[in-house]
């Protein structure tokens, strides 16, 4: 069944709201991602009307302009003065980190609107996407049985498949000794599953322990982990849409 639009992106406002108290290392992010999801919600409710993406730049570049954090806000600057670029930030794979955050904020909500309203055979492990074949940006344990059964999540279009436990989303390892789990004191329901096989990881949260979380935001929240990986050597599948 396809998610009401409006009690999925408010509950992913509420929730980076109520993080924002509870994190305060992550709350000047926070409080950047309930703009700039108010700003997708809006794309998504207009999804049916097939309306042009490319008319939602410059809306979102004065945005940020105004709300972002100072690169993002000069990145901005430059594109209004940069028209023609526009369509390419849309069309393509930008590898600047601010173009990319610019590109994904207009396409993430339209690719989950397509997802959503897609027939998509979720239960192949898989390392990309089943939809968009994106790399996944964190993984998921949602209640089943006595424990958890684990997902990924896509970076783009936020679908969630099925994977199984002990196997690297970059690598394929299987090594138990390969694989892995930190945890921090201060976020009980998010871990850090690594590879020591490909150096790289994922950040997991686990709804069994945290059946309120919501995984897109959570994620993100958890910003103090991937500084954390990065300082043990540790390269992210795929950062989230605030470049973490």
């Amino acid at each position: 069944m396809t998610p009401n639009p409006r009690s999925t992106w408010d509950r992913r406002i509420e929730r980076a709201a109520e993080l924002e108290k509870e994190i305060p290392s992550a709350a000047e992010p926070l409080r950047f991602y309930q703009t700039i999801a108010c700003f997708q919600r809006e794309i998504f409710r207009s999804a049916t009307a097939r309306a042009a993406l490319l008319s939602q730049m410059m809306p979102l570049l004065t945005l940020v302009e105004r709300t972002g954090p100072a690169p993002l806000a000069q990145a901005a600057t430059d594109l209004c003065r940069n028209p023609a670029a526009w369509q390419s930030l849309l069309d393509g794979a930008p590898t600047e980190p601010a173009h990319a955050f610019f590109s994904r904020v207009l396409r993430q909500p339209r690719a989950e609107y397509a997802a959503a309203h897609s027939d998509i055979a979720l239960n192949e492990t898989r390392t990309t996407c089943p939809f968009c074949a994106e790399r996944p940006v964190a993984a998921v344990f949602r209640p089943e049985g006595e424990g958890g059964k684990r997902h990924l999540l896509c970076s783009l279009c936020f679908t969630e498949w099925e994977f199984r436990r002990l196997l690297c989303p970059n690598c394929g390892e299987e090594d138990r000794d390969q694989l892995p789990v930190y945890r921090a004191e201060e976020l009980p329901h998010i871990r850090v599953e690594a590879c020591d096989s490909c150096r790289h990881y994922i950040k997991a949260v686990d709804l069994t322990v945290n059946g309120l979380a919501v995984p897109e935001v959570d994620e993100l929240a958890a910003v103090p982990m991937d500084l954390w990986a990065a300082e043990k050597d540790y390269e992210k599948i795929t950062c989230n849409l605030l470049g973490f």
